[in-house]
């Protein structure tokens, strides 16, 4: 994925998970509860939930928000109990959809993504359907007004990233999952900002479709950001509308 139109799309989606914020403090909130839960309320020693905390910082939640939701974490005050669950499929034209999601309810949530594939041209399919033609890689948007390509090359390779892509508008860093929080401190020490920075599922290969499916795949993935239970949605759409 290169190219003008990709960093376009990378805003344009940027742009309207931030409008929802209230929804994504609620999300946000859940994913410190249940990396807390499983690592400990402290950030030094779980990288997991050092990563929530500094995404729940980055999307403006109060501290005392972030806090509350470490203690529900650890066990303060809250019966709160959440798994995690892959949900992955096809949308209209072919492409692939894997929805991450943290579920309180798995058969109510599981009937709820259902309806909502097929109600936008999809179909739900079963772990594994789709996940096999993405890979998991660390990734960090740069908006290339930051930082000319020279300098992100060079806290890039010092960092061991695998790769720099550059999208006609910005900078796309590559690594490994577990390097995410080394790329994140190294750009961080570096003085150089970003625009996200987080573990995602990127396509193999990408799926052109035309304007017509293209707007059915927006509509499906709008539509499993409304969801509480979900917190992030990967496609093979061409042009990166994930």
């Amino acid at each position: 994925m290169a190219g003008h139109s990709a960093w376009k799309n990378i805003k344009h989606r940027k742009a309207a998970v931030d409008a929802k914020r209230g929804k994504v403090w609620s999300k946000l909130s859940r994913a410190i509860i249940v990396a807390a839960k499983s690592g400990g309320g402290d950030i030094r020693y779980n990288a997991t939930l050092r990563l929530a905390v500094d995404d729940a910082k980055a999307g403006n939640m109060p501290r005392d928000t972030i806090e509350k939701a470490v203690k529900k974490g650890t066990g303060e005050g809250s019966t709160e109990q959440y798994e995690f669950v892959r949900y992955e499929g096809y949308a209209a034209g072919g492409v692939a959809v894997i929805a991450e999601s943290l579920v309180a309810n798995p058969n109510k949530t599981a009937a709820d993504i259902r309806m909502i594939f097929d109600k936008n041209g999809g179909n739900l399919g079963v772990p594994g359907s789709v996940s096999y033609a993405f890979i998991q890689r660390a990734v960090l948007l740069i908006d290339g007004t930051v930082a000319a390509a020279e300098r992100v090359m060079e806290l890039a390779l010092a960092a061991g990233a695998d790769d720099v892509e550059d999208l006609d508008g910005g900078f796309r860093v590559l690594g490994a999952p577990t390097q995410l929080i080394h790329l994140r401190d190294a750009f961080t020490a570096g003085s150089v900002a970003f625009e996200s920075a987080q573990v995602e599922w990127l396509p193999t290969a990408t799926v052109s479709v035309g304007v017509e499916a293209m707007a059915a795949v927006h509509r499906l993935i709008d539509a499993l950001e409304e969801h509480d239970d979900v917190q992030k949605v990967f496609t093979s759409a061409e042009a990166s509308v994930a």
